[in-house]
């Protein structure tokens, strides 16, 4: 009788985890995700005033991402990374952030560039509930209140500003103007500046503003030269930024002038030439030169097999750095089924501080800052940097 009811027993839990088996498959793949493959989406300027911005980030971040797939992928799934030319236009970011949503349907947003374009995207990515990766912005508007599906990787602006501001009070220099972008970044870049002026007891005594994409300063360059400032903090693209200092030199006025990461460190120089000597730039990577930093050897490394005679800068750096933390995301999200966007971002979240080889970021639910490293530059007499 006992052996009976051990068979039936054994008959009724194979017929129960069959039943099982059928009422609940597995569940579908996420959006974006194959069994080889992870497709995210990138919408940047590609042409235009700030196109070196997106060329320069998205080789940076394809290089390791070519790695990586080099390697077998992630968990065996190779990054399929899409990028369309938006020209550094909100309008153009809608469109293109529409279609990665709704058509092309990937696992997550990449490496926008901007302020504008970023937050034009935020609807889109927040109602998708899509992770929102690596913007090239350092706008507090996508780091307070923290999102949950925002992942910034760069320091703040507010943090480049009082870096900043807080030299030029250190040497004395008190006369400080702004010279901004009309625009959200613009407007990003005041406040943070505002913020370090209190912070340090000073008030800028003049502004001077520019329309995003054009380079039309005659009047910005009348007002902050008649207030004769010994310092201009710069919140703008290269193109813009470097016409401005050539008009103010030949006005001449010739203040110190000091740029947020943003404005394309390599590209102004290129613009700028030998007017560009003694220019500030804040950077929010480590110096792109300096093999004793692993993670810029690394850089070195990777980057020079994938573009042979690379150049390097600081823009693709950060994109290399970005790719690097994605990838971190990946692998710990973990293998087959388990790679969800809700698994991804709980990876992250979890992950406390994470160090890339001498760069460090920080995750937490309350915290999306990334890194909070700044470090002041200038523009060389042959178009280089020193620290």
């Amino acid at each position: 009788m006992a052996s009976l009811l051990r068979r039936y027993a054994g008959a009724l839990v194979l017929v129960c985890g069959g039943s099982l088996l059928h009422a609940a498959p597995p569940p579908p793949p996420e959006d974006g995700v194959t069994a080889t493959s992870v497709t995210i989406g990138q919408s940047a300027a590609f042409s235009g005033p700030a196109s070196d911005l997106g060329n320069d980030y998205r080789n940076g971040a394809l290089a390791y991402f070519e790695y990586v797939n080099g390697q077998g992928g992630v968990h065996g799934r190779k990054i399929v990374l899409k990028s369309l030319d938006d020209g550094y236009e909100p309008s153009r970011t809608v469109t293109n952030t529409k279609k990665f949503v709704d058509e092309e349907r990937v696992f997550a947003l990449f490496g926008y560039v901007g302020t504008p374009t970023s937050l034009a995207a935020k609807p889109y990515f927040v109602s998708g509930k899509l992770p929102f990766f690596g913007a090239f912005t350092g706008a507090d508007a996508l780091r307070n209140p923290p999102n949950r599906y925002v992942f910034n990787v760069r320091a703040s602006y507010e943090a480049e500003m009082q870096a900043m501001v807080a030299q030029l009070a250190r040497v004395g220099i008190s006369r400080i103007a702004v010279f901004y972008q009309n625009d959200a970044y613009g407007q990003a870049g005041l406040d943070a500046a505002e913020k370090a002026f209190a912070k340090n007891k000073l008030k800028a005594v003049a502004y001077g503003a520019v329309e995003r994409n054009t380079t039309e300063v005659a009047k910005a360059v009348a007002t902050i030269a008649k207030a004769d400032p010994q310092a201009v903090l710069m919140v703008s693209a290269y193109k813009s930024c470097a016409v401005f200092i050539r008009e103010m030199q030949k006005a001449g006025a010739n203040p110190q002038f000091l740029n947020l990461s943003f404005v394309g460190a390599r590209s102004l120089a290129t613009e700028l030439g030998e007017a560009g000597r003694g220019v500030v730039v804040a950077q929010v990577v480590p110096f792109p030169w300096n093999v004793g930093s692993t993670v810029v050897k690394e850089y070195q490394r990777i980057f020079g097999a994938y573009n042979g005679k690379p150049e390097f800068s600081f823009t693709s750096l950060e994109g290399f750095i970005a790719a690097k933390l994605f990838v971190e995301g990946l692998r710990r999200a973990g293998p087959g089924p388990k790679l969800t966007r809700e698994n991804f971002i709980a990876a992250l979240e979890s992950a406390g501080t994470l160090d890339l080889g001498g760069f460090s970021v920080s995750f937490g639910p309350d915290d999306r800052g990334g890194s909070r490293f700044v470090e002041l530059t200038i523009i060389t007499k042959n178009g280089g940097f020193m620290r």
